[in-house]
């Protein structure tokens, strides 16, 4: 799939909007990718993360994990189309990100990390601490946006979106759509 085709359909399902929006990583941006607009069609789905898939096909993962919520959805259909085994970790109750309902991973599995938008790469680095709690090196990490690029360091980790997006983020002190006086929107899930 071509990146013209795919940021199509992100804008006819509205899952890329543009205004004044907080981040997970409680940055700001003036726009924001709601993932799960476009992943509410399963054929979509399906088509995004089969293309995604083709990017690590040839490090034969066997189990893909995402972080709940962005990942889970993503991680099912990456596993579907590498043939692979589909888990997602999750928050507790202190917040912390551990794997729950029976998931397990043995350090012979080869690891594929699932997540919707990478932008600070926070998610991802809990899926990867909690990892390698249980001496674990993922093979990659794939979403099916990059906004961070290459700045992002995973330890090595080689990490593939998508799309790549390079859409400014801005620190609230210094935020000139928070200057504009712009209404500030907090789509995204996780509890600051």
């Amino acid at each position: 799939m071509q990146e013209m085709e795919i940021m199509e359909m992100f804008r006819k399902t509205g899952a890329y909007r543009q205004g004044h929006f907080k981040l997970s990583s409680g940055m700001h941006s003036g726009a924001y990718l709601q993932c799960a607009l476009v992943l509410q069609n399963p054929i979509v789905a399906a088509r995004l993360c089969s293309s995604l898939a083709n990017k690590f096909a040839a490090d034969t993962p066997d189990v893909v994990i995402g972080p709940a919520l962005g990942g889970v959805v993503i991680a099912y259909e990456l596993a579907r189309a590498l043939g692979a085994r589909a888990i997602f970790s999750e928050r507790d109750e202190t917040g912390t990100m551990k794997l729950r309902r029976g998931f397990r991973v043995s350090p012979s599995s080869k690891v594929l990390v699932a997540e919707d938008v990478l932008t600070t790469g926070r998610s991802v680095k809990e899926v990867l601490a909690l990892l390698k709690e249980d001496g674990v090196t993922p093979v990659g990490i794939a979403a099916l946006v990059d906004r961070a690029g290459q700045k992002m360091d995973f330890g090595g980790i080689r990490h593939e979106g998508l799309i790549k997006l390079n859409i400014p983020t801005f620190d609230p002190a210094n935020c000139p759509l928070c200057q504009e006086g712009l209404p500030l929107e907090k789509p995204g899930s996780r509890k600051e």
